[in-house]
Formats: C-alpha cells, structure tokens, sequence
C-alpha cells in the first residue's frame, strides 16, 4: 500500500512539474514574440495563431517531460497537464481581464491544450 502511495505522490508532482515548465516555456517564448513583434515589422494579424503554436508546443513539451518518469498512463497524466495548464492560463487571464470570457477562441485553446497534453503524455511514457 505505501508504493501505491509514493507512487501517487510522484505523479502529483511529475505533473506539476510537467505544467510548470509549460507555463515558464509560454513565458519565454512570448516574450521572444512581443521583441520580434515590437522590433520588426510582423503583422498583429499572427498575434492568435502564433499564440496557439506557442501554447501547442509549451504544453507537448511540458506534458513529454512531466510524463518521462511515470511511465505509465500517458494519456490521462498529458490530459491532465494539458488541462491544468489551460485552467491557470484562463484563470490569469480572467483576473487580469474583467471582460475575459469563453469563446470559440477560448473552446481552440482549450481543444489544443487537451490535445497536445495527450501528445506530450504519450511521448513522456514511451521516451527511453
């Protein structure tokens, strides 16, 4: 029984590890787009799908390495990444944003984060 229980703890910190390191990588990389697009004459009509990508990629990577040393149940624990991730990201936003709402802006991310976590889960589990 204390296995399963050691077990279950380090599930619980792999994935906040895993959703951690989604959201300093969005950090990042966001801030590398806001100097590009600061600097540079980039158009702001590829503010939303440059935003998807960056979440995209944030969450498979975080997912992949959250999911490394669990070694099992891949989709569930990426799901989860991807969920928890999608659920802080919409609770900062709606705190820094009064007027924030779901939309079907918000219905891509949250399909994206779902997806990718599954993606990265998946490639967590099976990474040697």
């Amino acid at each position: 029984m204390d296995t399963y229980q050691g077990e279950g703890s380090k599930t619980i910190v792999q994935i906040t590890k895993g959703v951690g390191i989604a959201l300093i990588m969005t950090m990042v990389l966001l801030i590398i787009f806001s100097a590009i697009l600061t600097y540079s004459q980039v158009s702001e009509d590829v503010i939303t799908p440059v935003i998807l990508v960056i979440t995209g990629i944030s969450i498979l990577i975080g997912s992949s390495v959250g999911n490394i040393k669990i070694k099992k149940n891949g989709l569930l624990n990426g799901a989860l990444i991807g969920g928890m991730y999608i659920l802080i990201i919409y609770l900062i936003s709606s705190i820094l944003n009064w007027k924030f709402g779901l939309n079907s802006q918000s219905i891509v991310m949250i399909v994206v984060g779902m997806v990718f976590g599954v993606l990265g889960g998946i490639i967590g589990v099976n990474k040697k």
